[in-house]
Order: C-alpha cells, then sequence, then structure tokens
C-alpha cells in the first residue's frame, strides 16, 4: 500500500513537473535577483536567492513573466519573511499577475484583502490575523510578495511596512498606473478594489470558472479583460478587443455560444453586449434590469491611431497655431487693458491724496499768500522757514 502510494506521489509529481516545464524554461531568476539583495533597510537576508517553485508556478504561467525569485529576510528583531519577486514585460502583465494571486489566495480561503494606496502602483494586505499576514504590490513591470515564514495557527504577524516600502522604493515605476481598461469600469475608483485582471483565457477562467460562455472569447492579438464585483453578486466582465475586426469576430463568436448554451439549458450571462470594442458582459444579476443597468454605464472611449501618415496631422498644426496666436493676442490684450486700469487707478488715488493734502497745507496758509494760495515766498518773514539749507543766504546768487 505504501509502495502504490509513493509511486503514485512521484508520478504526479513528474508529471506536473513536466506540465510546468515550458512555462519555467523561459523564466530565469537572474533579473529578479537584482533586486532581492543581502540587506533592505534594516532586514538582513537569510539565506541564498531561491528559484520559484511548488505554488508560486501559478504565477509563472502568466505571459510576459520573464524572472522570478525569492528570498528570507530577517528583521531586527529576529522575524523571518520571506519575499517573492516576479519580473514581467509590461505594467498591465504585471497587474495581472498581481490580481491572479490575490484571486487564487481567495479561492483557498484567504479572501479578507483590502486595497492599499501608498505602496507601489497598487498593493492589497490580508486583513486577518489568524491566518497569517499576507502582503502583495506591484510597481511598473515588477510584482512583489511579502509573507511571514515560520508562522504558527494562533499568531498575529504583521508585515512590516519598512520592508515593503524599502523594496518598492528600488524598483522602477513604470507608468505608475493601473491599467487603462480598469479606469473604464463603472464607479472605478471603488471598484478597482475588487478588480481582477486577465490576458489569458485560463487566467480568465480562474476568475470566473462557472462560466462556459468565457470559452467563446480569443485573447489573440493582444486582447485583455477586467473583472469587478457589484451589488455582492453581480459580476461584471469588459473583454476589450484591439480592433474594430477583432471585436466583430468576437462578437459573433460569443453571440453564437450564448444561443448553444441557452438551447442546451447551460448557465448564461444575465446580460450581454458589445460596446465598442469592448464585450460587455454582467453575470449572477439578480434581474436583467440591473444588469442591463450596468451595461449602460460602461462607455467606449475611440482611439483613432494611423498606421501610416497622418493626412489630419497639417490641419490640426495650424488650427492649433491659430488657436494660439488668437489666444497669445486676446491674452495680450487683456493684459495691457488691466495694467492700463491698474496704473489708472493707482495714480488717480495717489494723485487725489497728494492735491487734497497740498490743498489742506495751502488753506492753513491762505491769508499769508502772495501766489493764489499756491506758494509763499516769505518776502515779509512772517512764516519761519525751519529748513536753513532751503533759504537764501546774504550774498548768495539766485539762478
Amino acid at each position: 500500500m505504501r509502495v502504490s502510494l509513493l509511486s503514485r506521489l512521484c508520478y504526479v509529481t513528474t508529471l506536473l513537473a513536466l506540465l510546468l516545464a515550458p512555462a519555467l524554461a523561459d523564466v530565469t531568476t537572474k533579473e529578479a535577483a537584482k533586486f532581492l539583495p543581502d540587506r533592505i533597510g534594516d532586514f538582513r537576508a537569510q539565506g541564498a536567492i531561491k528559484p520559484l517553485v511548488k505554488n508560486d508556478a501559478i504565477s509563472l504561467k502568466h505571459p510576459g513573466v520573464t524572472s522570478a525569485a525569492s528570498r528570507s529576510y530577517l528583521s531586527p528583531s529576529g522575524e523571518k519573511f520571506g519575499v517573492v519577486l516576479i519580473k514581467t514585460n509590461s505594467d498591465s502583465q504585471a497587474f495581472a499577475v498581481l490580481t491572479s494571486e490575490i484571486n487564487r489566495r481567495g479561492a483557498i480561503g484567504i479572501h479578507h484583502f483590502t486595497w492599499q494606496d501608498n505602496l507601489g502602483t497598487a498593493a492589497f494586505a490580508d486583513t486577518i490575523a489568524d491566518v497569517g499576514k499576507y502582503l502583495a504590490f506591484y510597481k511598473g513591470a515588477t510584482v512583489v510578495g511579502i509573507f511571514p515564514e515560520g508562522w504558527k495557527e494562533g499568531q498575529d504577524k504583521v508585515i512590516p511596512f519598512s520592508l515593503a516600502q524599502s523594496l518598492a522604493d528600488s524598483l522602477d515605476s513604470g507608468s505608475n498606473e493601473i491599467p487603462v481598461l480598469v479606469k473604464h469600469l463603472p464607479d472605478w475608483e471603488t471598484a478597482k478594489q475588487r478588480a481582477f485582471y486577465a490576458l489569458t483565457q485560463p487566467a480568465l477562467r480562474e476568475i470566473l470558472p462557472q462560466q462556459p460562455v468565457l470559452d467563446a472569447i480569443s485573447f489573440d492579438g493582444g486582447t485583455e479583460a477586467v473583472a469587478a464585483t457589484y451589488d455582492q453578486s453581480a459580476r461584471l466582465v469588459i473583454v476589450e478587443y484591439t480592433t474594430p475586426q477583432f471585436a466583430f469576430d468576437g462578437d459573433a463568436a460569443i453571440t453564437a455560444r450564448i444561443a448553444g448554451l441557452r438551447g442546451e439549458g447551460r448557465p448564461v450571462p444575465s446580460a450581454y453586449r458589445r460596446v465598442g470594442n469592448y464585450a460587455v458582459f454582467v453575470f449572477d444579476a439578480p434581474n436583467e434590469a440591473a444588469a442591463t443597468g450596468l451595461i449602460e454605464k460602461v462607455k467606449y472611449e475611440k482611439d483613432v491611431r494611423w498606421l501610416g501618415e497622418d493626412p489630419y496631422a497639417i490641419g490640426r498644426a495650424n488650427r492649433a497655431w491659430l488657436n494660439m496666436s488668437t489666444s497669445v493676442i486676446v491674452n495680450t490684450v487683456k493684459a495691457t487693458g488691466i495694467a492700463i486700469a491698474i496704473c489708472l487707478t493707482i495714480g488717480g488715488v495717489l494723485g487725489g491724496w497728494v492735491f487734497m493734502r497740498r490743498r489742506a497745507q495751502a488753506a492753513l496758509s491762505e491769508n499769508f499768500s502772495d501766489a493764489g494760495g499756491m506758494m509763499r515766498l516769505n518776502l515779509d518773514e512772517m512764516n519761519v522757514e525751519t529748513n536753513a539749507s532751503r533759504l537764501i543766504g546774504q550774498g548768495d546768487k539766485v539762478r
């Protein structure tokens, strides 16, 4: 019995190794190892850098993963933490790996994750203490996971933010933006916390495993998809095709698949609609009206790109130049008018004040004026001049 069980175990292990070999063949540890130094802030490395195996191989099956490695680190107080670092080819691929990891942990029961805005481009942290804390984030094209090692049930280990922040500071930020498709979700600023990204059909099926209609979606040509939960149960999925032709072909395949599933009595989406280059699904909605209302909130933004020379480039440049020239002229006239008004106002106020002050001073000596109240030579020496420098002395010549 023991021999049979051992043989089966060896057979399964060998089979998994063969299945994962193609996915792991092109993934090395060299590039990822550069970001796992002997010291990260106050944390000291414990042991050598290791390649990813076992459960981490799931992340390595994502397209675009080029390098991955893991290493253990000790805190100043002696606590041990594991760090997993995965390098990809793009920011969107890194976000897909991150959300896939969060979805995988949710599938095995660790699903209390909260979005973190102050770490990397996007981050998730596990909020349950009795299952061991877990922190994952991505920045640019790099994904990082941090977890306690040597954890025992009942312990409450908190991932030190200083370790994650020091590691994030060493990474390139890339575009420092989450994928644009996520921002096309209804109420995306809150929906992003529940969003999962997929770049392959298997990854999308991991997010929605009980929806056979997703088999009709082809990810050829750079198709991407995002899924998010609304109203506790409704799942919205937006699939973005790169060209109108791909969108047209995809819509035809999806429509035919839905008709076939409905005829077989199998599960179909609560609602489906093509919106521009998007294929929009709603699953598990409470009713058709709610599903349709959710789809209505999805807006497709056109992005026209010319494969060759843009025939309208000169016209746009001329319009831009005319708009700029008109703006400069109008702003110059406005600035000149404002300057003149300010000068006249200040000059009028100061001139009026000086005039009134002199009138008041002249009123005090009006009985002794010999020049119409404007000036007095003091020929009769009735007013004493206190400033001796202004008096004409004896023998001085008047010019």
